[in-house]
């Protein structure tokens, strides 16, 4: 038994139209082209030099006989010629590469020989972030990476200066949300209020307390020793240990550098995310475009009362929101996303029926679903809980799927598909229930998508904001008792 629900047009008609398009035309005149930085020569020269790299890794028998045969005078030769020529190859494709912002699009041309245009549609950008390497912050230059609909990974321009990357994300932003042209450029940088900043101490405690961290040196603990008793072989010891001990700590330090002063604010673009020690980055999440968010809360932070909000994101690949927070200020964080959604409490979640232990055995009572006037509910796990929170309006589709065992135990499945291809499943409900779910699910989902409001979220604030001021003054005069002229 299955029955459908109609598809929001506007989550998937990146998949029906693409959001670039390349060619080889000339970019049209009166149209201000702009270039990377001057830096950018010294990255893309290092691209040949990959190249030999990535052969001689390939076939590292074939390039070292091909070394030895080189003498000393043809190897120095070598390279003297091959510098220059990476240089070369640098500056000409920076010299060559262009970018410009046009009436309806960004347009990037680039290529030596053969050229390409990449035209990027501004009302299908998503998200604008800026990224700053190591390096580049010592350079002061940054990336921008566009999240685009429709697009499978994220476009970059690298390397700007920082202070045209900040110029260009706040123009691309504004021109997404409807500004005009003339008047994008002078809109600057939407201001940012700070809502969390989570501290060093407790990324750092929180990663210790993740059940992976302690697996991977669980393993690194054990597999030697096992290793050694088989072998008796020191190099197979050091061959398994280093690189399960270099895991295990590589991930949690690169996880720690990566969620180092997580900033959480709220602009009138977006949420901005800011984080990274060596690495900084500023991420945007458009709360329009957020299709689901997930609670998720690992056994060993329930002491603590911490938790972990996750999102899926229409157009964009920024998943997690917040690294670890206690619960009130994630559910705060959570009403800022999705206005007007309380979470449910566990004591609302309706749990599957008694009889559902058999076809799912201990792990049933993990599950737990609930169905709000504005959003869909939906828990699993036992030692690792994750609760998700579909707003009605993001559904593009409600199944039910009852295979033979279920059937037979009169219990079924409840899936509710959302525009970021992703999936809320709703386990073992009881399959009266469940047909009641699924029509109830349909209805609310229509309703929800006829009440929603535009994503334009920078519009919408401004907008706001000068409705907010306008009732001041007009407060102010009624107060002050001096009549408005015309």
């Amino acid at each position: 038994m299955a029955s459908g629900d109609g598809a929001a047009p506007d989550e998937h008609a990146g998949k029906e139209h693409s959001a670039r398009e390349h060619s080889a035309k000339e970019p049209a005149a009166g149209v201000a082209e702009r270039r990377l930085h001057p830096v950018t020569p010294l990255r893309r020269a290092w691209a040949p030099v990959t190249v030999l790299a990535g052969w001689a890794v390939h076939d590292p028998d074939q390039a070292q006989r091909q070394l030895t045969r080189l003498t000393t005078t043809t190897l120095l030769l070598g390279i003297a010629v091959l510098i220059p020529a990476a240089a070369l190859y640098g500056f000409l494709s920076w010299w060559f590469t262009h970018y410009a912002v046009t009436d309806s699009e960004l347009r990037i041309r680039t290529g030596l020989l053969f050229r390409r245009t990449a035209h990027i549609r501004l009302e299908r950008i998503q998200a604008v972030d800026v990224t700053r390497p190591l390096l580049a912050r010592v350079a002061g230059v940054a990336k921008l990476k566009l999240d685009v609909i429709g697009a499978d990974k994220k476009d970059e321009l690298a390397f700007l200066g920082e202070d045209d990357a900040r110029a260009l994300r706040a123009e691309l932003l504004a021109r997404a949300a409807g500004f005009a042209p003339e008047t994008a450029q002078e809109v600057g940088e939407a201001p940012a209020r700070e809502l969390v900043r989570v501290p060093a101490r407790v990324i750092a405690l929180s990663l210790l307390l993740i059940g992976a961290t302690w697996g991977s040196l669980l393993t690194a603990v054990v597999v030697p020793p096992l290793l050694w008793l088989a072998t008796h072989s020191l190099w197979t010891v050091l061959a398994a240990a280093v690189p399960l001990v270099g895991g295990a700590v590589t991930s949690s330090v690169g996880r720690f550098l990566g969620a180092y002063d997580w900033t959480l604010s709220e602009s009138p673009d977006g949420l901005r995310i800011d984080r990274g020690l060596l690495d900084r980055t500023h991420e945007t999440v458009p709360p329009g475009r957020v299709q689901t968010v997930r609670i998720v809360e690992p056994l060993l932070w329930r002491r603590r009362g911490w938790v972990r909000v996750e999102l899926d994101v229409a157009g964009s690949s920024n998943s997690v929101l917040l690294p670890v927070a206690p619960r009130e200020i994630a559910e705060a964080v959570v009403a800022r996303v999705l206005p007007g959604v309380t979470v449910p409490e566990d004591a609302a979640l309706a749990r599957p029926p008694r009889r559902a232990r058999w076809c799912v055995p201990v792990w049933w009572r993990g599950h737990g679903t609930a169905v709000t006037d504005t959003v869909f509910a939906a828990r699993h796990g036992l030692l690792r809980r994750r609760l998700a929170l579909v707003p009605h309006a993001k559904v593009q589709s409600v199944r039910l799927t009852q295979g033979p065992w279920l059937r037979a135990w009169r219990v079924a499945d409840v899936h509710v598909d959302t525009g970021a291809n992703k999936t809320v499943t709703a386990r073992l409900r009881d399959a009266d229930e469940a047909a009641g779910l699924l029509h109830t699910q349909a209805d609310h989902s229509r309703t929800g998508r006829h009440r929603a409001t535009p994503d334009r979220w920078m519009t919408k604030a401004t907008s706001a904001a000068a409705t907010q001021q306008g009732h001041s003054e007009t407060a102010q005069q009624s107060r002050s008792g001096t009549p408005e002229r015309g």
